[in-house]
């Protein structure tokens, strides 16, 4: 199975960026730049069936999703997870401690659907996506636009490209709802915390908003260090680029002193 990969060039630590569900690796663009710039090679992943990556029929879970990165062979990489993609990296550092020197968690690597919700009925309910394909391209970017006004205009563009666009102008997701909620089942079957304890690495956690459950993942953890952003979108690394590719170097400072 093919996974498409961009990448960034550098001669330290390399840094392995991973997604969140049904987004892709362009929203890494800005921080990558940021982290090639300071010397660090970025290998920035579209997973499976996710931006430019193959779609097999199956494999649609956290532990799939894990095992499919360490098959690209880095190892001592800092791995950077946003969302569930934090639940990915977790994952990873446990199973395939080869491949991990440190980890960071954008607003996600905590999550667990069977805290929050009351049944996996109730979960299934309130974690489905909108149905929107079939809409019109142009006006999911001026949605877009519209919600994350600080965001840039590249930031967008990568937003969007979650959807493939037809020729009529009109949006398909590249993850189908589906496949969607078989990884969301596999967050509910499979969450992060069983794997804290296997993670010796330091783990540099980012909250955006909400802190209390990233606190309780702190406290789970070895080798914590909580940085809270305060107000910020859950797509952090889109809307604030440059503040978490510092805080991701000075955790690479922390590897290698």
């Amino acid at each position: 199975m093919f996974l498409h990969v961009r990448r960034w060039p550098g001669d330290q630590r390399p840094f392995l960026l991973v997604h969140g569900l049904s987004s892709n690796a362009r929203l890494w663009d800005g921080v990558a730049a940021e982290l090639s710039a300071a010397g660090h090679p970025v290998h920035a992943v579209d997973l499976r069936s996710h931006g430019d990556s193959d779609a097999p029929p199956d494999g649609y879970d956290t532990a799939t999703a894990a095992d499919d990165l360490a098959a690209l062979g880095l190892t001592g990489t800092i791995a950077a997870g946003q969302s569930w993609g934090g639940n990915v990296v977790v994952t990873l550092a446990a199973k395939h401690p080869e491949v991990v020197a440190a980890l960071a968690l954008v607003d996600g690597g905590w999550f667990d659907p069977a805290r929050e919700f009351s049944s996996w009925p109730a979960a299934e309910r309130a974690l489905r996506p909108p149905d929107i394909d079939g809409r019109p391209a142009e006006e999911l970017r001026r949605y877009l636009t519209q919600a994350h006004q600080d965001w840039s205009a590249e930031a967008v563009e990568a937003t969007l490209y979650n959807m493939r666009i037809g020729p009529e102008g009109t949006v398909t997701r590249r993850l189908p709802v589906d496949r969607h909620m078989q990884i969301v089942r596999s967050m509910w079957e499979d969450p992060p915390h069983r794997y804290y304890g296997s993670v010796p690495v330091p783990v540099l956690l980012m909250p955006a908003g909400r802190t209390a459950r990233a606190r309780q993942a702190a406290a789970a953890l070895a080798d914590a260090t909580l940085r809270e952003y305060p107000g910020a979108d859950h797509d952090l690394h889109a809307q604030r680029p440059g503040e978490v590719a510092a805080d991701l170097l000075e955790l690479a400072r922390r590897v290698d002193p």
